[in-house]
């Protein structure tokens, strides 16, 4: 495995990254990266099975500029911007037993996150499908997109994000975790104890990359953003 510590200009740019990575690893055999990113602005991601009617509000994010995207991976829509912190793991479905299996290998890379962390907030454990929570509140969602031979796995972790954002320009989801019990997002939702940077050095400390990833695929992020991220058709389908 090998690091990856760079964040686009765009959203559309880091979306394409990410499954720029997953396809490098599986057709060329880049090989495993830990990517680490952080938007610099505000941006609502859908899941690739989301709808954005039902999702998000719309008339919130015209108002104030906010982009909305749609990400290759499932799960549920999620606001990034600073301090939110998103990483990207891009693993062999045989670096370790279970792998090929999405439950499993969402249990892998969750534990693995968790036990970085245990040091900032020793009682997190996994909620629902993909979360990571303390206290029965979620300060982590994830999700995962899949090949053959790879797997992405990407997630969120709150430090120090402005929580009431959330609940601007998200709706509540048709479909919730049980442990969530209808909370508003704000109510839902809480900030790790940590900074970005903090964070970022205790994810290093646990995957232990070997170096520097390289060469970064940028040809397939400039033509993923031009067939997919930047485009109405597949940001608005649903």
């Amino acid at each position: 495995m090998r690091l990856l510590d760079l964040t686009h200009p765009t959203p559309a740019e880091n979306l394409a990254l990410d499954e720029a990575l997953l396809l490098a690893a599986e057709e060329s055999d880049a090989g495993e990266v830990l990517r680490l990113w952080e938007l610099p602005a505000l941006a609502v991601v859908v899941g690739s099975g989301g709808s954005v009617e039902i999702d998000v509000n719309v008339a919130a994010c015209e108002t104030d500029g906010v982009p909305v995207l749609r990400r290759a991976s499932g799960g549920g829509t999620v606001l990034l911007g600073p301090r939110c912190l998103c990483f990207s793991v891009v693993l062999s479905t045989e670096a370790e037993p279970g792998l090929g299996d999405i439950r499993a290998s969402n249990r892998y890379v969750l534990g693995r996150v968790s036990r970085a962390l245990r040091g900032v907030v020793p009682g997190a454990g996994v909620e629902g499908t993909s979360d990571l929570a303390t206290g029965g509140r979620k300060f982590s969602g994830n999700a995962q997109q899949r090949k053959r031979r790879h797997f992405l796995h990407h997630g969120t972790l709150l430090c120090g994000f402005n929580l009431a954002l959330v609940g601007r320009y998200l709706n509540a989801p048709e479909r919730q975790p049980e442990y969530r019990r209808d909370r508003r997002h704000d109510e839902f939702v809480t900030n790790l104890p940590a900074t970005v940077s903090e964070v970022k050095r205790l994810l290093v400390e646990e995957w232990q990359p070997a170096g520097e990833y390289e060469p970064v695929p940028l040809d397939a992020v400039a033509r993923l953003v031009g067939e997919k991220y930047s485009r109405d058709e597949w940001n608005r389908r649903r």
